[in-house]
């Protein structure tokens, strides 16, 4: 029942991130082709149930004009996942994905798969970013 109160509370979380105001947080630097990654500071927290930091991230073009991501699920530049991260074993589970064509489908089973280690720069930047305000986060 928890489990369901939670991932009902964290669609809801990601659905409204959609309509309302979203405080995107870049963690990496551009690429050569201005793609950067970010986080949506509003809408992470700590899950309760495993302490796992669970955090919303998107890509986006930085700088594009038309504005191009980072968007939340529905929105039309909106390219990314919910991911929990274990920030003292530094690993992550996917929770779901979302893109302009495929909407926000969150896994009931997320809290047993097998996490894995955070590899390449992109994950690490994640880990960095989130871990650091950890303590300040709400508890779901």
């Amino acid at each position: 029942m928890r489990r369901l109160i939670a991932l009902a509370a964290l669609s809801v979380a990601a659905v409204a991130s959609a309509a309302s105001a979203e405080t995107w947080t870049s963690y990496t630097t551009p690429t050569d082709k201005g793609l950067q990654w970010s986080y949506d500071a509003d809408y992470s927290y700590r899950d309760a149930a495993t302490g796992k930091v669970v955090v919303l991230q998107a890509i986006g073009k930085a700088g594009a004009t038309p504005r191009m991501g980072p968007g939340a699920p529905g929105a039309a530049d909106g390219v990314g996942s919910v991911v929990a991260v274990d920030c003292k074993a530094n690993t992550l589970v996917t929770v779901g994905s979302y893109a302009p064509s495929k909407p926000l489908v969150l896994s009931e089973t997320w809290r047993d798969a097998t996490p894995k280690k955070a590899d390449g720069a992109d994950n690490k930047a994640l880990i960095a970013a989130v871990c650091a305000g950890a303590d300040k986060l709400p508890s779901k």
